[in-house]
């Protein structure tokens, strides 16, 4: 497995900063977090989804930065981080062709969220509706489509994100499997969730989180976490990727703020580093 960092994770570094810290801290990959950002929320302190500036507008122009930047330091691009609504298939198209000019494979896309209105099947429908619209993209424009199992959204966990993307082609449109989001909603069995997965398994995320106890008792409250200390078991999630047999990219985002950005970076694949070998 190779290992890469999407860069919503590292909101102080430009992407020209970060490509030679990845390479540097021994990563084989970045996953450029790729949407505009708003003209208001510029001057602020840099965050993980406001004022990130390791962030690539979608635009051709940076589009050509971001494979510029990746292949100066010999990284590539395994995926990129976009942020499309459901129903938004001007923007799939931009970010697929983004990703072709950048040499990227994926692109993500969005799925429905809980809080919109609807029941579920509703939701449901209106997602695969979409869904169908970006597979016809993709098989156009030669880009794979993922959606990501997320707490909030109707694909939490892989047995909905199965049920979610069975029907369209795995070569259009695949699953990303992330064990963070899984903590918040949506866990499952590692080697089984992977299983139902099946061919639609194209991606992985990690990262991780904790429950806090109220002071006066009550419903516990999830946070992030580092990698090595909340509630994913990373060693039962390798080994369960390896019994699937997936040797793709593993790519982390840690929003633990436990490390500086380049502390976190030589942290989190040395953490990731250790499992693997332990394994072996």
């Amino acid at each position: 497995m190779n290992f890469a960092v999407f860069t919503v994770m590292l909101p102080d570094l430009t992407p020209e900063e970060a490509a030679p810290a990845l390479k540097d801290a021994g990563y084989q990959g970045v996953e450029w977090r790729v949407t505009a950002t708003p003209a208001e929320v510029k001057d602020e302190t840099p965050s993980f989804w406001r004022n990130n500036s390791c962030t690539l507008a979608p635009t051709p122009q940076d589009a050509q930065r971001a494979r510029t930047i990746a292949e100066a330091v010999g990284l590539a691009i395994p995926n990129l981080g976009t942020y499309i609504a459901v129903g938004d298939l001007p923007a799939v198209e931009q970010a697929m062709q983004f990703a072709a000019l950048a040499g990227a494979p994926s692109i993500r896309v969005g799925i429905a969220r809980n809080d919109q209105v609807g029941d579920v099947h509703a939701l449901f429908e209106q997602s695969v509706a979409f869904l169908g619209g970006v597979q016809t993209l993709s098989q156009r424009l030669g880009v794979k489509a993922l959606i990501e199992m997320h707490h909030g959204t109707i694909a939490a966990s892989a047995s909905s994100a199965r049920r979610l993307v069975e029907g369209f082609d795995p070569a259009c449109i695949g699953v990303i499997h992330d064990c963070g989001n899984m903590v918040f909603e949506g866990h499952e069995e590692y080697r089984r969730g992977l299983e139902l997965l099946g061919p639609y398994l194209a991606h992985v995320h990690v990262k991780n989180a904790a429950y806090d106890r109220p002071s006066a008792g009550g419903v516990w409250q999830p946070r992030w976490a580092p990698l090595q200390d909340g509630v994913v078991d990373f060693a039962a999630l390798f080994a369960a990727l390896h019994s699937v047999g997936y040797d793709g990219w593993i790519v982390v985002e840690d929003f633990s703020q436990a490390y500086d950005s380049h502390t976190a970076l030589h942290e989190n694949l040395a953490f990731l580093h250790s499992v693997q070998h332990a394994l072996s």
